[in-house]
């Protein structure tokens, strides 16, 4: 039986190990071979440095995050708020996810803060619905790659929607046994500590991080930490009902009724 293989694709250093780490470690603990990338190069997360030092600095921290989860680190793509859903970054990412051949993709939510982080949802999700499609030419050319893959989205910051609604988990991942390693993850990344104080008020990431973990924690009414995901549909990715986080995970994977429960009446 072939080894599954996570691919977690994020918009900024940092991005995955804020909101996808822990499950990222729960899925290594359950023998999964785990891949991180960052679509854009972390260039504008500073306000003491120029943008070239800033990719080296970010890039540094990045791998050393990487190596705190046990995940494969490959390189960004393109510069903070240069993540456009553009051919160019669709023919690049869609490369990667036909070199790595995830049977499970973690990424953004379709609706965030940020164009960035949705901007690399849609490439991530556009670059997984292209892996089969011979015709489609990716950069590096990569042949075209057979194979399921179930698209995972993440929480949104806040947990709301750009109009401040609020999003429900539809899946609960217990993330309280790798969380002093996600913790690690996180503050890899030093050089974005003094700049989210300035730019958005955190007082800490790893603060920051560990609030919003517990309160999905409290959400699920059974993790102390948690991160929460949405399945996507399955056409043109695979099976109908496929859903490996809860095959591999068992009883730390959670379903939400409820959330089930309203998807299926439309709200």
């Amino acid at each position: 039986m072939s080894t599954p293989v996570v691919l977690a694709v994020g918009a900024h250093p940092d991005d995955v190990e804020f909101l996808m780490a822990g499950t990222l470690l729960m899925l290594r603990r359950a023998g999964c071979e785990t891949h991180v990338l960052n679509v854009a190069s972390g260039s504008c997360g500073g306000r003491s440095h120029p943008a070239g030092a800033l990719r080296a600095i970010r890039r540094r921290e990045a791998r050393a995050a990487a190596a705190v989860l046990g995940a494969r680190w490959h390189p960004c793509l393109a510069d903070d708020l240069e993540v456009l859903y553009d051919l160019r970054l669709l023919r690049r990412l869609a490369a990667v996810v036909r070199e790595v051949r995830p049977g499970i993709l973690l990424t953004h939510s379709p609706s965030d803060y940020m164009e960035d982080h949705v901007n690399a949802c849609r490439l991530a999700v556009s670059a997984a619905f292209a892996r089969g499609l011979p015709n489609f030419r990716t950069v590096p050319p990569r042949r075209a790659a057979d194979g399921d893959v179930v698209v995972y989205h993440a929480m949104p910051a806040g947990l709301r929607d750009p109009l401040r609604g609020r999003v429900i988990p539809g899946l609960f991942v217990n993330t309280a046994p790798v969380h002093p390693r996600k913790r690690e993850a996180l503050a890899r990344h030093r050089s974005q500590q003094d700049w989210l104080a300035h730019s958005q008020k955190m007082s800490s990431t790893v603060r920051a991080m560990e609030d919003l973990s517990r309160e999905v924690g409290r959400m699920s009414r059974r993790f102390r930490h948690a991160e929460g995901w949405r399945r996507r549909l399955h056409l043109g990715f695979g099976a109908a009902g496929a859903d490996p986080l809860r095959g591999l995970l068992g009883e730390d994977c959670l379903a939400s009724r409820a959330a089930e429960r309203a998807l299926e009446r439309g709200l």
